[in-house]
């Protein structure tokens, strides 16, 4: 039964829904704070709890999080080192003092009143992202909500705000970070509207150095195609690729991936498909997979991208068993969804203008092999190879080979099928 919290118990709508609403954007979750009241009042009026580290409450209808009003004290490293306090004392301002940004610390009263204590709203409109108080310091966490929000709404940093990023950065405070908290922060600044906003906020703090060295290593290499007159270091082109990424919409894992290219195609060569450059490509990319341990789709992504990314550029100079082989490593016929990522990953990386052109042609050309591969019948290949283990079949050492003969009889039909078809089409060299 649900029944109306106590007079005493004041209820505020806070944080990024109210921050949403003063930008006129739509607003997501909606939290609520809640002040005056204790656990034993939430549950008795219908509440569940959820929070672990602090009292968290859903609305028995709307299911939308209640949090108690909550102050916090730093008792250790990290972000996870705080002591949280949640008592009927604790006030709306003293709950709002303890957020990090100023546009993050607003709340919206039932009769529609706004209460902004450190003028987020002014921020707002300034396109400023300010911190609350020092306190800011305590959570290394922060210092990548900043680049997250930094890449969502495009607003620059308060000078005051950079230096306490720069200090958590050199205090080594990074380190105490999770890896599952790193990704997570990561993978929502690569799904906003400027992917680039967020690494160059986190190389302007040192985070980057610390998160993603070898991402920030290529602030001081040259671009790709330097010597053809491309813009700045390779960093830069990194930085331009999610932001076409992120102007297609394209998901996560895409992103992703064009994200770990830049480190993977570090010191590789277009069209170079040296055995030592793309094992070293791929180790690369892997690593920060294993780092900030990505999702499956993600690491994927990432590794096809390192391993084909400089054959996909020369990609009608392979040979049908190099296509074949190509094809086969990204398990295009059983799951398609991965060579669309790996194209999608291949074309944002190819760029804009006539250099696109190039990817789309790469895209085609791929498409059009796949299609050629999947009208070769493999059904009647399997059959006939049976049937010729079985006059082979005399002793057991030769039906010990019969589990290979099919596999073989497949591939030398879908390459003799590639060679046909290179041969009629269009560009294909004779």
């Amino acid at each position: 039964m649900v029944s109306r919290l106590p007079a005493p118990v004041r209820v505020y709508r806070v944080g990024g829904s109210v921050r949403d609403e003063l930008l006129g954007r739509e607003a997501g979750d909606r939290d609520f704070v809640v002040v005056g009241a204790t656990p034993e009042i939430m549950l008795a009026a219908g509440y569940t709890p959820v929070g672990r580290d602090f009292p968290v409450f859903l609305h028995p209808k709307t299911r939308d999080e209640y949090a108690l009003a909550r102050t916090e004290r730093k008792s250790g490293r990290g972000y996870r080192g705080f002591r949280f306090f949640a008592t009927p004392e604790v006030t709306l301002e003293d709950d709002l003092r303890r957020r990090d940004l100023t546009i993050n610390a607003i709340a919206r009263a039932d009769d529609g009143t706004l209460i902004d204590p450190h003028g987020g709203e002014a921020d707002l409109r300034a396109g400023v992202l300010r911190h609350v108080s020092p306190a800011f310091a305590e959570d290394p966490l922060r210092v990548l909500r900043v680049a997250r929000f930094a890449a969502r709404f495009g607003f620059r940093i308060a000078p005051a705000t950079m230096k306490l990023m720069r200090d958590i950065c050199a205090a080594g405070e990074l380190a105490t970070l999770a890896s599952e908290r790193i990704w997570q922060e990561v993978a929502k600044g690569l799904g906003e509207a400027h992917p680039s906003r967020m690494l160059a906020t986190l190389r302007r703090c040192g985070a980057l150095h610390s998160l993603l060295p070898e991402i920030d290593a290529l602030y001081g290499a040259p671009g790709a195609g330097a010597r053809t007159g491309s813009r700045g270091s390779a960093g830069k082109r990194v930085e331009r690729a999610l932001d076409r990424a992120a102007a297609r919409r394209l998901p996560l894992a895409v992103r992703y991936a064009v994200l770990a290219q830049g480190s993977a195609g570090a010191g590789t060569r277009a069209g170079d498909r040296g055995d030592a450059s793309l094992r070293s490509a791929v180790a690369r990319a892997e690593a920060i997979s294993r780092r900030l341990k990505v999702p499956l789709d993600c690491r994927d992504a990432a590794r096809l991208l390192a391993r084909w990314h400089p054959a996909l550029v020369a990609v009608r100079d392979l040979t049908p068993a190099q296509l074949l082989d190509l094809l086969s490593s990204v398990d295009a016929l059983r799951r398609p969804e991965r060579l669309d990522a790996l194209l999608a990953a291949n074309a944002i990386l190819a760029g804009t203008g006539r250099r696109s052109e190039g990817g789309e042609r790469s895209a085609q050309h791929l498409r059009g092999a796949l299609a050629v591969i999947k009208g070769v019948d493999a059904a009647s290949i399997a059959r006939a190879a049976r049937a010729k283990d079985a006059l082979r079949a005399k002793a057991a050492t030769e039906g010990a080979r019969r589990g290979a003969t099919i596999p073989k009889a497949l591939r030398a039909a879908r390459i003799a099928a590639l060679r046909t078809w290179l041969r009629s089409a269009p560009g294909s060299p004779p």
